[in-house]
């Protein structure tokens, strides 16, 4: 018998009201979700001043809350931006692989200047309150703007800093940083070495950078250290109570969900839902809405194009579909440190404007590239045959075209509603019962649920149709083969207006890159290409194992003065690692 190719989306038995929260109902559902450890968070980052036209740089860490290890548990992390009135200024989803991350984001001139918080979290650790999240301040300098009363004191007198604030504590004693020198010439390689001195219980992940030192005196951001002794005493389980309502955890992926109403706002139940992520690499994903019309299903795979069309699989009346988003927390309680500008900083803000405007100017010359990650298999194993058309003669319409060139697919008559498109099965290599099922199509990942209204789609618009044989189940429903149609443009999601569902943007995880690493041969030393980098070094994770020496090398820019080369992470048990190094870059000349 040949195997069938199940697509099911799995369901859990918990109803999903609009906002994503599920209310504990019983002692025993509680009792299962305490068992599910909290979680805690940890941002490196490339702060604490960042400027308009500069990226900040983060390493995400996520731990279970009760052992202090990598957390397996959530699939999806954030990063937000939170101004002093509450707002969420910005936040990011990054994917997470063992409790680890990357990303970073551009400050753009809309976002004005004034104290910042950077918050880290999961969804899971949402239901604990901004106690559990992650905050560090973070200051947004945009001299661009006129107004900077954000960041002027209240009187001539500003409050003094308080010393102790000034520096964080340090850890060497396990992993330490050796630099073959002190002061180094513009543009002068730097080879730095991390030195395991205490074999196993040093192994862990860190985050190695090297950064020009802040021309103006502001808060440290937190270190690995500081984090641990600060987040120390946060909740290692739920903070729940039977009757209470919680964020679920995304441990099968994205969790993308809605709601499903008829005509008068009624919940529709037990609609078969198809969620397509279209595209050349396309995701098919499929859910059955609840008692409340509520329907969900989880992302994982790591899709190229933000958008989701939404719709019912088959044909439905007065049906109305929408996409929810789950609440942020309330931040308008948050507490900032206050940075102040001064009039001896005016010479520092103006250099580095101009720094960062060059920087920008020849970004193209040293970019960075995102990581292109695991291909998708959008057939699930299936072993399509594929015909390109400009190697046929083209006919006029898509049913045509079927006709003409295809040997195993066409359009079938369907007395009780619209014809309908079928793939023949393969008897000759498999055993199998015949079946009238109509085949899975999709035009440039679009899920198409009525084939009639593509008969006359423009051939000419198409680059290649591919055909898998197999047997599908999904939603409870069985189909024979599935068609992926793929234009020349590969637009078709564009313009595509679903009868019954929505297309919609959906934000999508933030991608991994490889930062670019400037370096300087003999003939690249005399080109004029400017080189203002404030940040030398970025290493987001490293691994420390078996290895007692592990080497990196970075080149310093055209600014002279101090930098930090900052080692910062934890082993693998648990233990929070911070070293700091100081370079002088002086011209080369000297």
């Amino acid at each position: 018998m040949k195997k069938q190719w199940v697509i099911l989306m799995v369901l859990a038995t918990l109803s999903l009201p609009v906002q994503a929260q599920y209310v504990i109902s019983s002692e025993e559902e509680l009792e299962n979700l305490k068992s599910l450890p909290q979680e805690k968070v940890y941002l490196h980052h490339t702060g604490p001043i960042v400027f308009t036209g500069e990226y900040l740089h983060y390493a995400f860490y996520c731990f279970n809350a009760q052992n202090n290890r990598a957390s397996n548990i959530s699939f999806v992390g954030y990063v937000a931006l939170v101004n002093p009135q509450g707002e969420y200024v910005l936040e990011q989803k990054v994917r997470l692989q063992k409790g680890k991350s990357q990303g970073d984001f551009f400050v753009n001139t809309h976002v004005p200047s004034g104290n910042y918080k950077l918050l880290g979290y999961t969804q899971w650790m949402k239901n604990n309150g901004m106690e559990q999240v992650f905050k560090d301040d973070l200051v947004i300098i945009n001299p661009y703007q006129i107004d900077q009363s954000q960041l002027l004191p209240d009187n001539l007198e500003e409050k003094a800093i308080i010393g102790e604030k000034l520096s964080q504590p340090v850890d060497s004693s396990v992993v330490q940083i050796k630099l073959e020198q002190e002061i180094y010439g513009t543009r002068e390689k730097v080879v730095v070495n991390l030195k395991n001195y205490k074999a196993q219980l040093g192994h862990g992940n860190y985050t190695l950078r090297a950064q020009k030192k802040s021309e103006m005196l502001v808060f440290p951001s937190i270190n690995a250290i500081s984090y641990a002794n600060k987040y120390f005493n946060v909740k290692g389980e739920l903070d729940k109570t039977v009757g209470d309502s919680l964020f679920l955890p995304e441990q099968r992926g994205e969790l993308l969900y809605g709601r499903v109403t008829n005509g008068q706002g009624i919940p529709v139940s037990d609609a078969k839902m198809v969620v397509s992520v279209p595209g050349e690499e396309f995701l098919l994903k499929f859910a059955t809405t609840d008692s409340h019309g509520n329907f969900y299903t989880y992302l994982r795979k790591n899709y190229k194009l933000g958008r989701a069309i939404v719709q019912v699989a088959e044909n439905a009346q007065n049906v109305e579909v929408s996409l929810g988003k789950v609440p942020h927390l309330d931040a308008s309680q948050l507490i900032f440190d206050q940075f102040h500008i001064k009039p001896e900083y005016s010479e520092a803000i103006a250099q580095r404007s101009i720094h960062n405007q060059l920087e920008n100017q020849f970004y193209s010359v040293k970019p960075d590239s995102i990581l292109l990650g695991t291909p998708i298999d959008p057939f699930d194993g299936g072993m399509p045959e594929t015909i390109n058309l400009a190697d046929f003669t083209r006919f006029p319409t898509f049913q045509e075209t079927l006709v003409e060139v295809l040997n195993y697919a066409g359009y079938r008559n369907n007395p009780d509603g619209s014809d309908y498109i079928r793939i023949a099965q393969d008897f000759e290599t498999y055993n199998e019962k015949a079946n009238d099922f109509p085949a899975i199509v999709l035009f440039d990942g679009v899920y198409v649920p009525d084939h009639e209204k593509i008969k006359d789609f423009d051939a000419r618009q198409i680059q290649s149709i591919s055909l898998v044989r197999d047997q599908f189940r999904m939603a409870g429903k069985d189909y024979q083969g599935m068609m992926a149609v793929k234009t020349i443009e590969g637009d078709f999601f564009e313009n595509y207006a679903p009868e019954y569902g929505i297309n919609v943007p959906i934000e999508k995880p933030m991608p991994k890159k490889n930062y670019y690493k400037q370096r300087y041969t003999t003939e690249q030393m005399g080109k004029r290409i400017p080189d203002y980098r404030r940040v030398l070094l970025w290493e987001p994770h490293v691994e420390v194992g078996d290895d007692t020496d592990l080497q990196f090398e970075f080149y310093t820019s055209d600014l002279t003065g101090e930098f930090e080369v900052v080692l910062d992470g934890f082993t693998t048990y648990g233990k929070p690692i911070t070293v700091y190094k100081t370079i002088v870059v002086k011209e080369a000349s000297q």
